[in-house]
């Protein structure tokens, strides 16, 4: 294991945001806007009303008020009490009428000033952006739009910072104020994602299916006996997965620890220890890489290990969770119509091919029989750049990224890889010189990845010793030898089958966003400058 001494000093980047957050944030300099909403907020708590309260009894959200009128018996007024943010607000003297905002939409609040007395003079100091809560009933205005009369109301949270609105213009029907966003620069957005979320409705779609998403995959297992497990973060060894990890130091320890890049080593321990012969775990995890429209630092997998079952049975069952998700998603159907460009149909079964075979459909060469310097020949003559250290299995695989990836936008089983590449997957009990593995690529990506694992210990140590050969050439990304794992497979490891994929590709693919920061409620970013 190579060994890493942290550094002594902090980089120039760390430095200035550790005094950035040392000595606070300096507000900027007030606009218009903003000095009228915290004159606004003295005003309030000069009359005596508290503008940030403890709580508020919601009896409906606004989708629940609005069912309540009865169009048989327009008459019957149903009291609610809703709570939400001001989205638009209309002042027409001794009425005023506001759209509400909550997790389930938006609904119209009508005042009136004979109803409210003085309160309804409380109302000019309300902006778009503020949390009120209100009670009264439920009614058609003549315009014909569900709202709550409002009997009273309460101040929750007054905003003192503006939505970030262009402008306002009036409907010419309805007399409304509507309000335009202003804010769709993507790097905003993903600072300041309590914002986005405020002012674009689309993203909260995005990360409810993203939740849907995580509950159909846990109950999928939990329903099948499969047992959900933690295990550690912070690790002494890495493992599990080609990548370079994020290194910390504990100090009270005196040693270094890295930030895990794979759950497998640990699951795979639970399943020698016969905790169950299903386990699974739903984990962040760290991989310390470049970052594009596929790849972010920090991630969120999905792993399931299974005793005595192999590759292939491993492929029905994603085949069937894979489509059960995206029934799920779309309410009945398998078939994701909002992939840019395309739509995906989830029905099984998935195409297979082997890795082999789809470098010659696609690349039009046979990579099989080549030795390593043949390899580097050819991913020089088709245009396939190589970092330095390459072994065979890195090259085919680079090649494979380059020439095949794309094309592969239905569900597809890539199968059959080469053993270099694989150095915890079990040889191919029929092909020589392959193991027993799939990947699943949809969209041009991979989202899963599977073995039939590896259970012979001394097998697994000559691989490892391999891995160590390709570090010593500068291959960073290839695994270290971890003992503890070694011993914990020669107490005799049963056979299984083991699945890793990533939620956050899954999810990009069935909302149809192409960034992984669009799924990713705070992506990493750099720290802002003032």
């Amino acid at each position: 294991m190579t060994t890493h001494t942290p550094p002594t000093e902090h980089s120039e980047e760390i430095k200035d945001a550790l005094r950035h957050i040392e000595e606070g944030e300096r507000p900027d300099a007030l606009t218009d806007q903003e000095r009228e909403r915290r004159n606004s907020l003295e005003e309030l708590r000069t009359l005596g009303i508290e503008p940030y309260a403890y709580s508020f009894e919601r009896t409906r959200f606004s989708d629940e008020a609005m069912a309540l009128f009865d169009e048989s018996n327009p008459d019957a007024h149903p009291i609610a009490s809703l709570a939400g943010r001001i989205m638009g607000i209309r002042r027409m003297g001794k009425a005023t009428f506001a759209h509400i905002q909550d997790e389930a939409g938006k609904i119209q609040l009508y005042f009136k000033s004979n109803d409210l007395a003085e309160r309804y003079d409380v109302l000019r100091l309300l902006d778009i952006g503020d949390i009120v809560g209100a009670t009264g009933y439920i009614f058609r205005t003549r315009t014909g739009e569900i709202s709550l009369h409002v009997e009273s109301f309460e101040i929750l949270a007054k905003a003192i910072r503006p939505l970030p609105v262009v402008k306002e213009e009036t409907d010419p029907v309805t007399g409304e104020k509507i309000v335009h966003d202003a804010f769709s620069d993507k790097e905003l957005r993903y600072r300041r994602r309590y914002v986005d979320l405020i002012v674009n409705s689309e993203i909260r779609k995005t990360f409810r299916t993203r939740a849907k998403i995580i509950s159909t995959i846990r109950r999928y297992f939990d329903s099948r006996g499969y047992l959900e497990v933690e295990t550690p973060v912070l690790q002494p060894i890495y493992g599990g997965a080609y990548a370079r990890p994020f290194i910390t130091h504990h100090n009270a320890l005196d040693f270094d620890l890295f930030l895990r890049i794979a759950d497998e080593l640990y699951l795979k321990r639970l399943i020698v220890g016969g905790l169950a012969e299903g386990v699974y775990e739903i984990s962040k995890d760290f991989r310390n890489e470049g970052m594009d429209k596929n790849h972010s630092p920090e991630f969120t997998m999905a792993e399931i290990y299974i005793a005595y079952h192999d590759y292939e049975w491993m492929m029905a069952f994603t085949e069937e969770m894979f489509a059960e998700i995206a029934r799920e998603v779309t309410g009945g159907s398998m078939v994701i119509s909002n992939v840019p460009g395309d739509t995906i149909d989830f029905t099984p079964p998935f195409r297979r091919l082997s890795m082999y075979d789809s470098i010659r459909e696609y690349a039009d060469v046979d990579v099989s029989g080549m030795n390593e310097d043949e390899l580097r020949i050819t991913a020089k003559k088709l245009g396939v750049d190589l970092e330095p250290g390459s072994g065979a299995g890195k090259i085919i695989d680079e090649i494979f990224s380059a020439k095949v990836e794309h094309h592969l936008i239905r569900p597809t089983f890539i199968t059959d890889y080469p053993l270099s590449m694989s150095p915890l997957a079990k040889s191919h009990r029929s092909k020589a010189g392959l193991v027993e593995r799939f990947e699943l690529y949809v969209n041009g990506q991979e989202v899963a990845n599977a073995f039939s694992e590896l259970n012979d210990p001394l097998d697994q140590r000559t691989r490892f010793e391999e891995q160590a050969r390709l570090r010593s050439k500068g291959d960073e990304e290839a695994m270290v030898l971890d003992e503890d794992y070694l011993r914990a497979m020669e107490y005799g490891m049963p056979p299984m089958a083991g699945l890793g994929f990533g939620v956050d590709r899954l999810t990009m693919i069935m909302t149809g966003e192409e960034s992984i920061r669009d799924v990713v409620l705070f992506p990493a970013m750099r720290p802002e400058r003032k």
